[in-house]
């Protein structure tokens, strides 16, 4: 953020401690061009405090509340107390990814010869932070969805194709998703049922495995059906996936149809 920023009431924000005194602590607030800070020995912690510098040290990185701003005295009051350990934690986590995302612009820029326009970049990021929330969450997007990720979005292509390229080299992916296929047949008079009851057995793997897999059956064209499961990894996946259609294979065969298992084909797009 640039230096005309100042943070909202009630917003979390990381900051240095820079001096520690008797009555409280002066910081420097990382997100907003340094503006300093200050936290009342009242709200360091909860309960007396008899000495600051029991709670926080001069160089230490911390995660306060914003109770007041007053930009025409560049006066911003904090509090430390009013932040649980999963604000602490969730907000560092946040900054942490901003500063990545940051970083990542800059690769943008040298991948893009864009380093000398920095309104240019500055533009992108705004835009990326208004369009996503943050810098980062345009990577995560880009990283899952592509170009998908942008539609409507007015951005310079080669920006967006460096980002999307950044993206899928930085960030980990927290689910894979795979696919196979299943042939399935049977002559019966009720035949088009029992392959209904086959492909809802097949579906119901996933309810067995938790709540963190999902799967999908859908039909591609007689007699041919695309079992899809994403899961939190590959080796999960790849199980769910050979259940489910092994599922589906001996249920048709039980009620008198036949049934096969694809990994891969060649001719369908997954």
């Amino acid at each position: 953020m640039g230096n005309d920023n100042w943070p909202e009431i009630g917003e979390f924000v990381v900051c240095t401690v820079k001096n520690v005194t008797d009555f409280g602590a002066y910081v420097e607030l990382e997100e907003f061009g340094g503006r300093e800070g200050f936290i009342h020995i009242s709200e360091i912690k909860a309960g007396w405090v008899k000495y600051v510098r029991d709670y926080v040290r001069e160089g230490q990185k911390i995660v306060c509340k914003v109770l007041n701003v007053d930009p025409s005295r560049g006066h911003i009051d904090l509090s430390l107390k009013d932040v649980n350990e999963h604000q602490r934690r969730a907000k560092i986590q946040d900054w942490k990814n901003e500063q990545k995302a940051t970083k990542w612009l800059q690769f943008v820029a040298e991948e893009t010869e864009s380093e000398g326009d920095e309104s240019g970049l500055q533009a992108l990021h705004e835009k990326l932070v208004e369009e996503f929330g943050s810098a980062y969450s345009a990577f995560e997007e880009a990283a899952v969805e592509g170009e998908n990720a942008f539609k409507g979005l007015k951005v310079n292509k080669k920006y967006l194709q460096s980002i999307i390229k950044i993206a899928g080299e930085n960030i980990k992916l927290p689910f894979v998703d795979i696919a196979g296929y299943v042939d399935l047949t049977c002559d019966l008079p009720n035949g088009i049922e029992i392959i209904k009851q086959s492909l809802h057995a097949a579906n119901s793997i996933s309810d067995v495995d938790g709540e963190d897999i999902k799967l999908e059956v859908s039909y591609t064209g007689a007699p041919r059906y695309r079992i899809k499961v994403i899961a939190p990894d590959y080796k999960k996946a790849e199980s769910v996936l050979k259940k489910s259609a092994q599922t589906a294979v001996d249920t048709i065969a039980k009620l008198g149809g036949h049934g096969i298992f694809k990994r891969h084909i060649e001719s369908a797009k997954a």
